[in-house]
């Protein structure tokens, strides 16, 4: 999708200017993930040729737009996030059992786990290629957020610690698995736009609490959206027993004092057997109409208003307005 679809922006020049930069780093993507083995050509092309949003890369480039956006390390930096991304999906789709990613099946599901977890470490691999252009800071951040992905999924994987609150152990697990990437897509825009660092840490900051905001999002989309407009089965976390934000705020209410008759029976029904199509239905419509999914809603667009607040610093400006016009749409979305 380009900028002006996916993510409105208000000054018409700047999403001009972006949409066609954004073209470019979509040639590029798929240049990089071009193979001349036929089989790792294929796996790797799968993602890319479904789409996406290609919000990593988009908030690359608007970030540069704070500096020099023309250079062109900033549309290498642009294709290194979105190969980063599309990396970690073939892991996640394959840990989470997921059938669909961006409506088409998930590569799992076509060649096997073994082939779709190879191909995700292809594509680290040539992310790796491409930021080792960019110099040896670049490569140190591109390593420190890679670490952090890995720890989000781990930390999501485990679950949290006896005695940990499992919220806040949430919270971190999106920081670590959405925020981090995030965040150094926003770092690497301003960074190869020559921006000084107190605006590297600005974006920084704002990128880490917009991709916790996204996901809290996802977690309300996931349960509330129609399947064929997101591309992904509505109640897969809940089928595999992946946590989310609604069905922690559920497990506190019904570990407290205020928990109804209805919260424990419906926390039943999510505990019990959801293999089955029809009894997933019934969870996750059950589940949609409970006010912890509002609830979350609010935690996201609470966290999309910290991510707003970490742009006082810079100067006014369509930037900082796109910035901002960016926060709100990735909250206020539908798939």
């Amino acid at each position: 999708m380009t900028p002006t679809t996916a993510f409105p922006l208000p000054d018409p020049a700047l999403a001009e200017l972006l949409t066609a930069r954004l073209a470019v780093v979509e040639e590029r993507l798929r240049d990089a993930v071009a193979h001349a083995d036929v089989l790792a050509d294929a796996t790797a092309r799968h993602l890319v040729n479904a789409g996406g949003k290609r919000l990593r890369p988009l908030l690359t480039l608007l970030a540069a737009q704070l500096g020099d956006g023309q250079r062109p390390e900033v549309l290498d930096a642009a294709v290194v996030v979105e190969l980063t991304h599309l990396a970690t999906l073939y892991h996640d789709d394959v840990m989470d059992s997921a059938p669909l990613r961006r409506g088409a099946p998930a590569a799992h599901e076509v060649w096997g786990n073994s082939v779709a977890i190879l191909t995700g470490d292809l594509l680290f691999a040539r992310a790796s290629s491409v930021v080792a252009g960019l110099g040896p800071e670049a490569v140190r951040l591109q390593a420190a957020t890679f670490e952090r992905l890995c720890l989000g999924q781990l930390h999501e994987t485990v679950g949290p610690q006896d005695g940990e609150d499992p919220v806040g152990h949430y919270l971190q697990v999106l920081s670590d698995k959405t925020g981090s990437l995030i965040a150094t897509s926003a770092r690497f825009g301003a960074m190869f736009a020559g921006c000084p660092p107190e605006i590297l840490r600005t974006v920084t900051g704002y990128g880490e609490k917009v991709g916790v905001a996204f996901q809290l999002a996802d977690d309300v989309i996931d349960l509330s959206a129609d399947g064929a407009r997101t591309g992904k089965t509505p109640g897969t976390d809940l089928r595999e027993r992946v946590p989310t934000m609604p069905v922690l705020l559920l497990r506190a209410r019904v570990a407290g004092d205020a928990a109804s008759e209805a919260d424990r029976a419906l926390l039943t029904q999510l505990d019990s057997d959801l293999s089955d199509d029809a009894a997933l239905s019934r969870a996750v419509s059950a589940l949609r109409a409970h006010p912890v999914v509002a609830q979350t809603r609010e935690l996201a667009v609470t966290w999309a208003q910290d991510a707003v607040a970490e742009l006082r610093p810079l100067p006014a400006g369509p930037a900082r307005d796109a910035l901002v016009a960016f926060a709100d749409a990735l909250v206020d979305r539908a798939s």
